[in-house]
C-alpha cells in the first residue's frame, strides 16, 4: 500500500482541550508531525489567553505565531503588539517573555516552533495536556498512561513526575504517588508551591512521608 501523501485537518472540526487555561488544539498529535512542533490556541470568547505567558529559555526553541482568525494582543517583553488576523509573530530568542490574549471571539493563533539545528523532539507538556480531559472525567488509569509516556520520553521530567503523582493519588496507588511527588520535588523544586493547594494530593497530606 503506498503511503498517505497527505492529511487534511480544519480548525473547526476540532475538539479543543481545555488544559492550563488554554484551549488547545493538539494540531502536531492529530496530523502525526514528526518533524517540528506545531499547535493551536483558540478562544471562545475575548479576553482569553491564547497563548499563555511563557519564555522558550528551558527548550532553547525559536517560535512563529500565526493569527488564522479573529485579533490576539501580544505582550512581547513588556510591549504590546495588535495582531489582527494574518499577522506573524516570529521570536528568534527564547528567553522573550510571551503572551497573547483574544480581543475578539474565535481568534485563533497557530504555533511553530523547534530548536534551531536540532532535530524535533516532542515536548513532554503535549502528553501531560492531551492527559487533562481523562483527568477531568475521573478516568485515572487513561490519565496515567499518557503521562507514563511523557516519562518514557522525558525521564526524569519533573512536571511530568508531579502530574504522574497527582493521578497515582487519585487511583488510590498512594505509595507510588509519594515515591513520584519526592522525585518531582528533587527535579523542579517549586512543585512544592504547586502542591500548596492541589486537591489531587489531599490525600497524601497526612502521612509522615509526605515530602512538601
Amino acid at each position: 500500500m503506498p503511503p498517505t501523501l497527505f492529511r487534511t485537518l480544519r480548525f473547526g472540526e476540532i475538539e479543543p482541550v481545555r488544559a492550563a487555561g488554554l484551549h488547545w488544539l493538539p494540531l502536531r498529535h492529530l496530523l502525526g508531525v514528526q518533524a517540528f512542533g506545531v499547535n493551536a490556541y483558540t478562544a471562545a470568547a475575548a479576553g482569553e489567553d491564547v497563548i499563555e505567558e511563557h519564555t522558550e529559555e528551558g527548550l532553547g526553541h525559536e517560535e512563529l505565531y500565526v493569527v488564522v482568525a479573529g485579533r490576539a494582543r501580544f505582550t512581547l517583553d513588556g510591549e504590546q503588539l495588535d495582531a489582527p488576523a494574518g499577522t506573524l509573530v516570529f521570536l528568534p530568542e527564547p528567553a522573550t517573555r510571551r503572551y497573547a490574549v483574544a480581543e475578539e471571539p474565535g481568534t485563533t493563533v497557530l504555533a511553530v516552533g523547534g530548536k534551531p539545528g536540532e532535530g524535533y523532539e516532542v515536548s513532554a507538556w503535549e502528553w501531560r495536556f492531551r492527559a487533562v480531559p481523562h483527568h477531568d472525567a475521573g478516568d485515572w488509569a487513561g490519565a496515567e498512561a499518557l503521562i507514563r509516556e511523557s516519562l518514557e520520553a522525558h525521564p526524569g521530567d519533573g512536571a511530568s513526575l508531579y502530574d504522574l503523582a497527582c493521578v497515582e493519588a487519585r487511583a488510590g496507588k498512594h505509595d507510588a504517588a509519594i515515591e513520584h511527588l519526592r522525585a518531582a520535588v528533587a527535579a523542579r523544586p517549586e512543585v512544592r508551591e504547586w502542591g500548596a493547594g492541589d486537591s489531587d494530593i489531599d490525600a497524601l497530606r497526612e502521612r509522615p512521608d509526605f515530602p512538601l
